[in-house]
């Protein structure tokens, strides 16, 4: 396999683009062939011109540029499985845990699909995460955004007027997003606390200059992805009550929880929204699956009853879509440079691998990823 193809992106709200030319670059350097579908960079600022200049063929509409494909790359899950030929190499976010019926409808196709949100967290597979890369961009566009909305500055600072306090932000889960969410607010110059109930993460939050939250909540870890393991209802109820002391004097909550594969677990309810102070921001990272905050809602902004903003705070990442598409395009290109025969200069599966193991969901017909077959 060597003729890729890069599509233009469906969803209206999506803004990023799968590969970039400074990678079209690097795999044209290989042999490859890249063809682009007009337009695709453009919400993310690359124009056709530097596609062509990278050396890609850009050519007007989909159905065209999908003729003879042999590897189709997206940023989201296709709308169908006419999304690539018939034996052709399918790379995007799939979301196969809820999109099963595409994912069958992919199998019967012929197409051999590549879920990224599958791809292993391991030391090899790292360049290849688009899920850290993202989440990390999300993290820090949380805090921007919850800075925005807040009625007071997040740095302290001495004026003649008198001492302003710098503001207090609260991030619930020390994941990817989470580690950049603290990092970006302390930048800002507010005070933060953090937990997570992964007790190992303590070391990391304290090495950002933050306070680790600490809530007996028993024997706790997290699985071989690197996620937190999912709580018991009595862990649930003692880590609620637990957040809810640090929410009340916070300005600033972000939330970040999330249980690979499953609904995210409910951490902030009505009753601790309503301790909250007036003007107090909350960012539900989470709001796409299920939601972390009572109340919050994917698309809007939701203001409570007592003043307390909830801001969505799904898919952050499209807010900056250049830097975005970069590292994107940039564990895109790891994952195909992995697959790389450089006898046969093309792209070629080996299903024995353990990262191509691990995120191949679709091949010969069939459903072949043992948690979706």
């Amino acid at each position: 396999m060597k003729r890729i193809v890069v599509c233009r992106e469906t969803v209206p709200e999506e803004t990023r683009v799968a590969l970039v030319p400074q990678d079209v670059r690097k795999l044209a350097g290989m042999g490859l062939e890249v063809t682009v579908v007009s337009g695709a960079g453009k919400k993310s600022g690359f124009a056709d011109a530097d596609y062509e200049t990278a050396g890609a063929r850009v050519v007007k509409d989909e159905p065209s540029a999908l003729e003879g494909a042999e590897i189709v790359l997206r940023v989201m899950k296709p709308q169908s499985s006419a999304a690539a030929p018939s034996g052709a190499l399918h790379v995007s976010y799939l979301d196969p845990f809820n999109e099963k019926d595409l994912v069958s409808a992919l199998a019967e196709a012929g197409v051999k699909a590549i879920s990224l949100e599958m791809i292993p967290r391991t030391t090899l597979a790292q360049k290849m995460d688009v899920q850290s890369s993202q989440t990390s961009l999300a993290g820090y566009v949380a805090v921007l955004n919850a800075s925005a909305r807040l009625p007071k500055i997040l740095p302290m600072m001495v004026t003649p007027a008198g001492t302003i306090q710098p503001a207090r932000v609260f991030v619930i889960g020390v994941g990817v997003a989470g580690l950049q969410a603290i990092a970006t607010a302390k930048r800002l110059g507010a005070r933060v606390d953090a937990f997570d109930t992964r007790p190992v993460v303590e070391e990391q939050v304290k090495s950002l200059g933050a306070n680790f939250v600490k809530i007996d909540l028993g024997e706790m870890g997290q699985t071989d992805q690197g996620y937190a393991k999912e709580l018991t209802p009595e862990q649930i109820a003692l880590q609620r009550e637990g957040q809810a002391k640090v929410c009340e004097k916070s300005d600033i909550v972000i939330t970040t929880a999330r249980v690979f594969g499953r609904k995210a677990p409910r951490l902030v309810t009505r009753d601790v929204l309503a301790r909250m102070r007036p003007g107090a921001v909350v960012v539900d990272m989470a709001a796409d699956s299920g939601g972390n905050v009572e109340g919050s809602d994917p698309k809007r902004e939701v203001v409570t009853e007592n003043g307390v903003v909830i801001l969505p705070g799904a898919e952050l990442a499209r807010q900056v879509p250049q830097d975005a598409s970069k590292m994107f395009s940039g564990n895109i290109t790891a994952l195909l440079s992995h697959c790389f025969d450089r006898e046969s200069k093309e792209v070629v599966l080996d299903r024995g691998d353990e990262i191509i193991k691990g995120c191949l969901v679709t091949a010969d017909g069939r459903i072949v990823h043992p948690r979706f077959a």
